[in-house]
């Protein structure tokens, strides 16, 4: 199935210097953002309290925060978790107040606004030695990907690829990171997660555009570097479009549908699927021709004629 019936001819790499300064200014805006105002942790990197309860009738979220607002209680996030009756709500740490207090009187206040019994599921709490665990190994995670996939690049193709496949990955991340810290959404394990996924999405995309790059480089007889470039990346135009769509469908419903309990998770997804798809193009296909791709780099080794013995086997 292809989503372009016909066969394009877009000069993408004609564009390439342009694009690599927009990436440049939007790499900068982000690391900006990020050293002046950091990202918005979530309590699963800063430590708070979760509490959730079940309502008899359909819980009403609007009013939930409302009365909470009211008694005080100031940055909660309210949402619901399973069903329409059942409602997590989750607090930053409060130093000057005992957290396990703190629930008790968080339930009170809910329970003496509301008419039917309120049930209390469960009550945790997140230290902030373990919110900074998980911030350290986090990233770390997302560093020990980025070297694996250098590695793994290397060997499938040659070291200029891998190099073009770690720029858009970091490329792809920075500017995700950049995103969340400029508009301030929280950012929790569910953001972590989505950009690990994002790093898995885009390298696909990468590694294909790279075999039909490789595939064009040692077919052609004829033509300069950015032509073929240019070639490999019209001919598969039409998967990484429909792979794109179809995919940005699927987050969009769960952004649509899913609740607010995976918004910032679908929202990292589908801004992900965007650059990943741009990067594919403009960073890691303009990384590889910027640093000098040849036909010659990419022809098989031949084998030496002084391994192969008499008898015709090879040493």
């Amino acid at each position: 199935m292809q989503l372009l019936k016909e066969k394009t001819n877009f000069n993408f790499m004609a564009k390439r210097k342009l694009a690599a300064l927009f990436s440049v200014l939007l790499i900068i805006a982000s690391i900006g953002s990020l050293i002046s105002q950091g990202l918005n942790f979530g309590i699963d990197f800063t430590g708070g309290t979760m509490i959730e309860v079940a309502y008899q009738e359909e819980a009403n979220l609007d009013n939930i925060r409302e009365v909470l607002a009211n008694d005080g209680f100031n940055d909660v996030l309210v949402q619901n978790f399973g069903s329409i009756h059942e409602v997590l709500i989750r607090l930053p740490i409060i130093e000057s107040q005992n957290m396990a207090e703190l629930s008790n009187l968080v339930v009170a206040s809910l329970q003496a606004n509301n008419e039917t019994e309120i049930d209390v599921r469960r009550v945790e709490f997140v230290g902030p030695q373990v919110g900074e665990e998980l911030t350290e190994q986090g990233g770390l995670a997302m560093l020990y990907a980025l070297i694996g996939i250098l590695i793994y690049v290397s060997f499938r193709f040659e070291y200029r690829f891998a190099i073009g496949s770690v720029m858009a990955l970091v490329h792809d991340v920075l500017i995700t990171l950049g995103f969340f810290s400029i508009f301030q959404l929280q950012f929790d394990l569910t953001v972590l997660a989505a950009i690990l996924a994002v790093i898995g999405y885009s390298l696909n995309d990468t590694i294909v555009v790279f075999d039909r790059i490789r595939e064009t480089f040692l077919r052609m007889r004829k033509g300069s570097s950015e032509e073929i470039v240019n070639l490999a990346l019209n001919d598969t135009l039409s998967r990484t479009l429909m792979t794109s769509v179809t995919t940005m469908l699927v987050v969009l419903s769960l952004f649509l549908f899913g609740g607010e309990v995976i918004h910032a998770f679908a929202i990292a997804l589908m801004l992900g699927i965007v650059v990943g798809t741009y990067s594919s193009i403009y960073i890691a296909s303009n990384t590889v021709l910027s640093m000098g791709v040849s036909k010659a780099d990419l022809m098989p080794v031949e084998k030496d004629d002084s391994d192969i013995g008499e008898d015709g086997a090879q040493v």
